[in-house]
């Protein structure tokens, strides 16, 4: 008989050994999910005694993640601006870098506009949806995708959250016109598609074999979706309304010249913690 500890120290070996950066952290995830558990009650058990079944089932989990598959998709969680995400591989995983797309959001409404409605293009998993609300207890915001099954894990992070009496989900294609029914917006704030169709095969291994191609691609020049939002959604902002943009990088100046041609009255940007011109903000 082994102990969570004894079980706890083979995965993270193991995935020490194979070149995996957390190995510590992953490993304690992937015990944790295995067993049940939260890392903390995981942490509380490490000395009792566990099955012979727990240790399989921990070393076929180790299995996926040695084999490449992120550990979001292999525990179905996730964490975006402290908030807990449930994560399938239909939605990307939430990024830090995309934090700073809620960073600026808040930025710009608090003191402003705290009960403002804001429209969150190619939500995904929600996450940036759900941050906003947290944040903002007064705003009101719909997340909208044109997947079917992103809609599912964005409902149920927004539930997980309760968060939706204030935030919802609906289906519409970025790259058209808005439905008649959305009304107008103080903010719209997007993470769209924006990697180079001929970059796709370039992409991390863990990134191209696992996360959602459709959700990356953006085209031949990365920038398909900023335009189809430019042009067909810049009709539901209010005057005065924000379009905020994360962009990928060396794409933010052909955003901001974007922005400035479709009539937004100022465009500026935010740089992320490594100097990489992150968020684009354009002003009706």
């Amino acid at each position: 008989m082994k102990t969570y500890n004894d079980i706890f120290m083979q995965a993270r070996n193991a995935l020490r050994d194979h070149g995996i950066e957390g190995y510590s952290l992953e490993a304690r995830l992937l015990v944790a999910t295995a067993a049940g558990k939260t890392t903390q009650e995981l942490l509380r058990d490490l000395s009792l005694y566990t099955t012979p079944e727990m240790a399989d089932k921990v070393a076929a989990l180790t299995e996926r993640r040695i084999s490449g598959e992120p550990v979001a998709y292999i525990t179905g969680a996730w964490e975006f601006y402290g908030l807990p995400m449930y994560i399938t591989s239909d939605v990307l995983i939430p990024r830090m870098d995309t934090e700073l797309l809620v960073d600026a959001a808040k930025e710009l409404l608090n003191g402003r506009k705290m009960d403002a409605r804001v429209l969150d293009l190619c939500c995904g998993s929600g996450c940036i949806a759900c941050a906003i609300g947290h944040e903002m207890p007064a705003a009101r915001i719909v997340a909208v995708d044109l997947s079917a099954k992103a809609l599912e894990v964005a409902r149920r992070n927004v539930a997980v959250n309760r968060l939706s009496s204030r935030v919802i989900c609906m289906q519409a294609d970025a790259t058209a016109s808005p439905p008649m029914s959305m009304g107008q917006f103080d903010m719209i704030v997007s993470n769209p598609p924006y990697v180079r169709s001929a970059d796709m095969k370039k992409l991390d291994r863990s990134v191209r074999d696992f996360e959602p191609s459709w959700a990356l691609d953006g085209g031949k020049d990365g920038l398909k979706f900023y335009k189809s939002i430019i042009k067909y959604w810049k009709s539901v902002l209010r005057p005065g309304g924000y379009l905020l943009f994360e962009v990928g990088e060396g794409q933010a100046e052909s955003v901001k010249e974007m922005l400035l041609t479709g009539g937004f009255r100022s465009v500026s940007s935010r740089f992320d913690t490594i100097g990489v011109e992150r968020v684009v903000i354009g002003k009706m």
